[in-house]
């Protein structure tokens, strides 16, 4: 017997034998049970996917000679069966679209519909890439499909949807088939090697499923001339080797140096590639499905079908290396080599400049890191220091029925933000001791400074304290006080309580526009910044900084004290002035002078009660911020 190939001998002879396509056999199951068989099909999709198999399953159901009527499983062995399996049927013509194009073709169709079927039930065409009939030929079978004779239905394939006219797809019942997944075509191509009897590991198996891009057909022709050269036994191996594949192993090998930033091992070794007989086509795909895969790694995904082989085979260097943006950089540096390499002078010349731009690629910044980076920066970079004073909520009281100056957790708390926030007070007496001291670097606390449980009375023996131990009363401590000291609390909420500063852009002043039109400065300074923010937002930034915003007419004056900023402004008057314009419904003229700081005399602070019980008690004095 002829040798058969494999996607010839594996077609399919039943419904229940078509992968991928569930839907496309339930319905056609459906419509021949309940007899609602349609009078014209057309089947869509890509190449290899089942579209002529299934309408000569469709056939063979229709003109079964085991059954009395359409039977949705046909036998496969009467004599119909057998012819339309073998092509040789003359009930069932299969017209090639491509090779009869002209309208004279369709005029025989025309002519031989009129006859009955010979021996079947119906006389059956199938036209196999219809796309491809002239657009008279098209126009010559609308009358034909829209109202055959009853003993006559049509059956169209084709891989490209879009060239067929609206006027056919209109007058058929029309079936979308889909590409098979990797998965099964795998299974398929495992059941094709037990046929054979030839052993195949998973892995060979996957890259041959990954290669067909979900082509039936393309897989079994794949796995024909891999089983050629195998002798009986498919490998991964065998395959990278006959067919000039960079596998795993080598790809590991170069991208590890390329994390390490080995720029001259890595160049030699492409040599070595290139000169194995691996063309820069073939490596720069096999690179570009590696750090796929990496970056499916590191998003959390192992199915080994998407990987085409197991994740443990990945280098674990490259993988703790470059971290997920690094890597998605490195899969857009590929795909554009692709690209770019059809109009290079020299295509090794990019791929050498596209690897040794990887060994860099650990010291890559992406844009929105910047960005983040700079978010976090925002209060350095705009000059925002912190409060000098403490917060309110950072405050803790004394303990209830507690004669405590400052308790443990609020002294703690208050020497950390001391050390922490730029414009906190320090104080001279702890600085002294802060290289000794245990608890300025985060150890012990100090010595308490409170005193034991108060008696009603007030009055204290000094008996009942040891002379090592002893704390003074409020009295001894602070003599000028009055004798009511310990009744009055020890700050109240306005020692604490921030200036909030006027926003000097709160301005009132409206401009009418001669067409009548209305607006505040405030607005105008806010749908000018909100516009700026989205186009440019470092002019936007410095217009943040002016002052108050002054109207005299049509003109807008303000004032800034950043040098820099004021000349930026001045670049972008324009752009400015144009935005004005457009805000105010009329011309507008926007000013800015540069203001120069008046040498004021340095003002001494005045501190909370707290810090003055606090250098009173540590003996210690206020040295000011820094």
């Amino acid at each position: 017997m002829a040798y058969e190939v494999t996607a010839t001998r594996l077609r399919p002879q039943q419904f229940s034998d078509l992968i991928g396509q569930d839907f496309v056999a339930e319905t056609l199951k459906n419509s021949i049970k309940t007899k609602h068989i349609a009078h014209a099909y057309l089947f869509t999709g890509p190449r290899g996917c089942g579209k002529t198999s299934t309408a000569r399953i469709l056939a063979k159901a229709l003109n079964c000679q085991n059954s009395s009527e359409p039977t949705e499983e046909p036998c496969g062995k009467c004599e119909s069966c057998r012819a339309i399996t073998n092509s040789s049927s003359l009930d069932v013509i299969e017209i090639d679209g491509a090779s009869n194009t002209s309208v004279n073709d369709v005029r025989q169709i025309k002519d031989e519909v009129m006859f009955p079927p010979a021996s079947a039930r119906y006389k059956i065409y199938i036209i196999d890439e219809v796309h491809m009939l002239s657009t008279p030929a098209f126009n010559a079978l609308l009358k034909t499909i829209e109202e055959p004779p009853a003993h006559v239905i049509f059956i169209f394939a084709t891989t490209e949807l879009q060239k067929v006219p609206a006027t056919i797809k209109s007058r058929c019942q029309q079936y979308n088939f889909r590409l098979v997944s990797i998965e099964k075509i795998k299974n398929l191509l495992s059941n094709a090697c037990k046929d054979l009897n030839i052993q195949a590991d998973d892995e060979s198996l996957f890259w041959i499923a990954r290669e067909s891009g979900g082509s039936v057909r393309d897989s079994y022709t794949l796995f024909d001339q891999v089983a050629a050269f195998s002798d009986g036994n498919i490998t991964y191996d065998k395959i990278r080797d006959k067919l000039g594949i960079l596998g795993v192993e080598g790809l590991n090998g170069i991208f590890e140096n390329c994390a390490k930033s080995e720029v001259q091992t890595v160049l030699l070794k492409l040599d070595e590639f290139l000169q194995s007989g691996i063309s820069i086509e073939q490596l720069i795909l096999n690179s570009t499905e590696y750090l796929r895969s990496l970056l499916l790694i590191k998003s959390g995904i192992t199915k080994e079908s998407l990987l085409g082989q197991s994740f443990e085979r990945f280098s674990k260097i490259v993988l703790d290396s470059w971290s997920q943006i690094q890597v998605e950089r490195a899969v857009s540096i590929f795909l554009q080599l692709y690209r770019d390499i059809r109009y290079s002078i020299s295509p090794r010349y990019e791929l050498e400049l596209a690897f040794s731009r990887l060994c860099w690629l650990s010291e890559y910044v992406s844009p929105q890191e910047v960005k983040h980076a700079i978010d976090e920066a925002k209060s350095v970079l705009l000059n925002e220091n912190s409060s000098s004073f403490i917060p309110q909520n950072q405050i803790t009281s004394a303990h209830e029925n507690s004669n405590s100056l400052v308790s443990e957790e609020s002294f703690t708390q208050n020497h950390e933000n001391s050390s922490s926030a730029p414009n906190m007070p320090r104080f001279s007496a702890l600085e002294a001791e802060e290289e000794q001291n245990s608890f300025n670097n985060g150890g012990e606390l100090p010595p308490e400074q409170t005193s034991d449980k108060i008696e009603d009375s007030g009055e204290y023996q000094q008996n009942d304290y040891p002379s090592d131990d002893y704390i003074p009363s409020q009295d001894e401590l602070y003599p000028e006080q009055s004798e009511n000291f310990s009744n009055e609390p020890l700050y109240s909420e306005n020692d604490f309580t921030s200036q909030i500063e006027e926003d000097v852009h709160q301005n009132e002043t409206v401009y009418e526009a001669p067409d009548g039109f209305k607006i505040s400065m405030t607005k105008v300074f806010g749908q000018i910044v909100t516009e700026l923010s989205i186009n440019d937002a470092l002019i936007a930034s410095s217009l943040m900084q002016t002052g108050r915003w002054n109207l005299s007419g049509n003109k807008i004056s303000t004032t800034i004290s950043n040098v820099y900023q004021k000349n930026k402004i001045e670049q972008n008057i324009h752009k400015i002035n144009s935005l004005l314009e457009t805000i105010c419904h009329s011309k507008m003229i926007f000013e800015i002078q540069l203001l120069e700081k008046k040498n004021e005399p340095v003002v001494k602070p005045e501190f909370p009660k707290q810090v003055q019980v606090l250098c009173s008690a540590f003996k210690g004095s206020v040295k000011g911020s820094e």
